[in-house]
């Protein structure tokens, strides 16, 4: 599959550029629903996860906070958590930026999604350098490896280099590896049961209209 991409690039007179080629994918993309599981130093998590255009999110957790779930909407900008469930006492209201629910890296989860992902690879790669490191096998799916590094002390969010592991059919990232100024690990995510396009209805994300 790299090999045929590289041909039809050359072919066209077009330099290849996987990410561009995943962005443009992403942006046909309304639904997807994944189960994230990301490790770091000092925990791990595994949620859940639905989006849906233009940026509804629903997080439901596996763990830690088993049975959690958390739905935030574009419309209010405001989030909604249920520490015992969807539906169930008590509901909190909060802003994306409280510190009850930002990530231990500081993300939030107005800006959680795959399009915020490529939105903070892109502009690291604006001013540093892509390699394409070839295709790998992730649990019987083919992916491209590419690497993405910032200019000598440049970061995005504090990630200096990403890792990216891309479905060679859907351009989706299967997985994902942040590496801080000192090549450090910040945080490994991988995807699995990765639907693309799924219908997920509105009530999904209105847990009390279901």
């Amino acid at each position: 599959m790299l090999s045929a991409l590289m041909l039809a690039a050359a072919l066209s007179g077009t330099r290849l550029s996987p990410l561009d080629d995943a962005i443009e994918h992403f942006r046909s993309v309304e639904t997807y629903q994944v189960t994230l599981h990301s490790s770091r130093a000092g925990g791990e998590d595994r949620i859940r996860y639905a989006y849906r255009k233009p940026g509804f999110v629903r997080m439901d957790f596996i763990r830690p906070h088993a049975g959690a779930v958390l739905v935030y909407s574009p419309l209010t900008q405001r989030v909604r958590l249920w520490p015992r469930g969807a539906g169930r006492f008590p509901e909190l209201s909060l802003s994306p930026n409280n510190p009850l629910i930002r990530s231990p890296g500081g993300q939030t989860v107005d800006k959680s999604d795959v399009g915020a992902l490529f939105d903070n690879v892109r502009t690291l790669l604006a001013q540093g350098e892509a390699e394409v490191r070839g295709e790998a096998d992730l649990a019987g799916r083919s992916a491209l490896h590419l690497v993405v590094s910032g200019a000598a002390g440049a970061a995005v969010d504090g990630v200096h280099r990403y890792e990216l592991w891309l479905d060679t059919s859907s351009r989706f990232p299967l997985k994902v590896i942040s590496r801080d100024r000192q090549d450090a690990i910040i945080e490994t995510v991988t995807m699995e049961a990765l639907q693309i396009n799924p219908p997920l209805a509105q009530t999904l994300f209105d847990p009390e209209a279901e």
